[in-house]
């Protein structure tokens, strides 16, 4: 009996981080507007999510912690793949709530200057219903919003890996 308990206890363990949470906010809401603080490339500016949704959709991808494993891995594939993004009109935001000035070298060197990450407050957090347990942090999800503001996809997993796949498809899917 308790070489069966330690084997499920193994495969739950195993299994779990990829479990996806789930995201309150459905496809076809009307995504939250907000404007926070953000760091592109080391320098601070202003990010309206209304401004950069009169640009083509947006994906907004929210992470625990910068410099964790699990966002720089994150920050890494969507900075590898923004080509593809821009090809498709989309740009793409970070959020966490990390302070300003770790975000501006976490722009720098995770995510390679190829895309802003912002400032999440908990209001932005607890709006885009994120919120990871008590600690304050987001959790790990990803939000494809369109030009009019509607939202028409959310991915959300503890595990990374599937992000960018799943965002760069949806807005891929949005310009048929």
């Amino acid at each position: 009996m308790t070489r069966s308990f330690a084997l499920l206890a193994a495969a739950l363990a195993v299994n779990l981080p990829a479990a996806p949470a789930l995201a309150d906010l459905p496809v076809g809401k009307t995504a939250p507007a907000f404007s926070t603080q953000a760091a592109l490339a080391g320098k601070e500016f202003a990010f309206s999510l209304r401004e950069a949704l009169g640009k083509g959709p947006v994906v907004l991808y929210f992470y625990p912690k910068a410099f964790t494993q699990g966002c720089t891995l994150e920050a890494n594939a969507f900075a590898e793949s923004m080509g593809e993004f821009r090809e498709a009109g989309a740009s793409v935001i970070g959020m966490s709530n990390d302070d300003i000035a770790t975000l501006k070298r976490f722009s720098r060197e995770e995510c390679r200057d190829a895309f802003p990450v912002g400032v999440a407050s908990a209001k932005v957090i607890a709006d885009y219903d994120v919120k990871l347990g008590t600690t304050g942090l987001a959790s790990r999800t990803s939000y494809v919003i369109a030009p009019d503001g509607r939202i028409v996809a959310v991915h959300s997993d503890s595990d990374y890996r599937g992000h960018v796949k799943e965002t760069l498809a949806a807005v891929r899917a949005l310009s048929r």
